[in-house]
């Protein structure tokens, strides 16, 4: 890993998930937050037919679906989730992702390298990488 000046190069290489999950669009809400709870994630994109369809998270859960009553093992993923996926180069810097994330109000971004996506990172990832390699 190298450093450069305190900081991280390739910030978002390093504290991404590669391991991406993934759901259908057809799945219950029920299902959706049983495989985040399983895999210890707070989001999951939404993926059919060969692409990726939005990203459905705790939060889109909660106020979405929770706060409007939707029953969670009649509703489906597609109701809730968040269209389209906002995604990040790879090359770009963590103050460039929580940028990012604080502009659009969101979570958690998809990681791209070379247009496809290569991982996740969330707001979580970044506060740990700030508070061990630099500042806001």
């Amino acid at each position: 890993m190298a450093i450069q000046g305190g900081a991280m190069l390739r910030p978002l290489a390093v504290m991404m998930r590669r391991q991406i999950r993934t759901i259908s669009p057809d799945a219950t809400l029920a299902e959706a937050a049983g495989l985040m709870r399983e895999a210890k994630v707070g989001a999951v994109l939404v993926h059919a037919g060969g692409s990726y369809l939005g990203v459905v998270s705790e939060a889109d859960l909660v106020r979405k679906a929770m706060a409007l009553g939707l029953d969670p093992a009649r509703t489906e993923v597609r109701a809730v989730m968040s269209s389209p996926v906002i995604t990040i180069e790879i090359d770009r810097s963590a103050h460039e992702a929580s940028d990012l994330m604080a502009e659009k109000g969101i979570r958690h971004l998809a990681v791209t390298q070379d247009g496809a996506i290569v991982g996740m990172v969330s707001v979580r990832d970044l506060l740990r990488y700030f508070k061990n390699w630099g500042t806001l």
